[in-house]
């Protein structure tokens, strides 16, 4: 794919932003709108998207990339672990805020950003990586990530019970959030949970089982056994995740309209975030998988994974168990914006450098 061609997709992304910022402003979407939208989104149209970029048959992939893919989506979040216990240090967040930016580091929007942008701009094997990372995204947040944000809560709890009053219990899940907490920002691995919910394992398992993850999993299947599908119901699939591009870039373009853009950008440990967590690692990624031989198509896949910005799974979390979600809520304020800047420059440099 040239130049040229990233360059016209990235510019038709910016525009479907432009209208959904526009439409907002309008007045035509309110926040109950985008938050239907995002559903339809999250659990219908990204999913269709998954399977029909399988069934198009456009896919040269092979079963080695599969294995290539799980492979290197396990690395690839092992790195963001251990960076999630980095960047806090190189930031110097506050100890009792680090576990958000721990989260930030490795929860990232990779599906409902992630796929529609790698759709609209990468070759057709792409989808594969693409896959593959949300299925891990998945299987890890609701384990991992849960236990990371849980642990800062009850060491947090236990240093303030002597001296907090009674009515400070309640004044975390009560806090202000900005706009950009709105599902227009959502990712698309689960729906929002009811605080209520009861823990254990089969509770957790129905977490990481949202239709998209199903899907996901489907589709490599799929993509495995060579499996064929009617006409009537590969074309009903298809069109339904051809509508995924417009909806969910339009809905990104209301979440930032909504966001209070003047309040976040003053937090410069965001600004460092961004340009660590969002230029810095996916160039690291790239030179390191150039370097290491792996196929370009493959580096341009993790390279966009890796710089998308922050999902809202871990804010919609952290409001569940009481927490304030002020710094989340404004890291995804800003990093989405940035995003659209941020992706376009290092998807047009890297392809042009890998797909020359």
């Amino acid at each position: 794919m040239s130049l040229n061609i990233i360059l016209q997709q990235m510019g038709v992304i910016i525009i479907l932003v432009a209208i959904g910022f526009l439409l907002q402003k309008k007045g035509v979407v309110d926040s109950l709108t985008s938050k239907k939208l995002s559903a339809i989104v999250v659990d219908v149209c990204n999913p269709a998207l998954i399977m029909a970029s399988i069934l198009t048959g456009n896919l040269t992939a092979t079963h080695k990339d599969l294995l290539t893919a799980i492979a290197l989506g396990a690395a690839f979040y092992a790195l963001l672990i251990v960076l999630g216990f980095l960047l806090p240090h190189v930031l110097r967040v506050a100890p009792d805020k680090r576990r958000f930016y721990h989260l930030m580091t490795v929860y990232t929007n990779t599906g409902f950003l992630g796929i529609p942008v790698a759709k609209a701009i990468l070759p057709a094997n792409a989808i594969l990586y693409v896959i593959v990372i949300n299925v891990f995204y998945s299987l890890l947040f609701y384990t991992h990530g849960v236990t990371v944000l849980g642990r800062g809560k009850n060491s947090a709890s236990d240093a303030t019970a002597t001296n907090a009053p009674a009515s400070d219990a309640t004044s975390n899940a009560e806090a202000p959030n900005a706009p950009a907490s709105d599902a227009a920002t959502s990712n698309m691995h689960a729906p929002d949970i009811p605080a209520s919910e009861p823990a254990g394992p089969v509770h957790a398992l129905k977490r990481i089982l949202s239709p998209g993850t199903i899907m996901a999993l489907l589709s490599l299947v799929v993509f495995w056994y060579g499996v064929t599908l009617p006409p009537i119901l590969a074309n009903t699939i298809e069109y339904v995740g051809n509508a995924t591009v417009f909806l969910s870039m339009t809905l990104l373009g209301v979440s930032i309209a909504r966001s209070d853009l003047m309040a976040s950008i003053k937090d410069v440990r965001i600004w460092g975030y961004v340009i660590l967590r969002m230029l810095l690692v996916p160039v690291a990624i790239v030179f390191a998988m150039h370097a290491l031989g792996f196929d370009p198509v493959a580096t341009l896949a993790m390279c966009l994974m890796a710089a998308v910005p922050v999902g809202n799974l871990p804010m919609i979390q952290a409001e569940k168990i009481g927490e304030d979600p002020s710094i989340l809520s404004s890291a995804i304020a800003v990093s989405t914006t940035v995003s659209v800047g941020t992706i376009t420059i290092l998807m047009s440099v890297f392809s042009g450098m890998l797909l020359a």
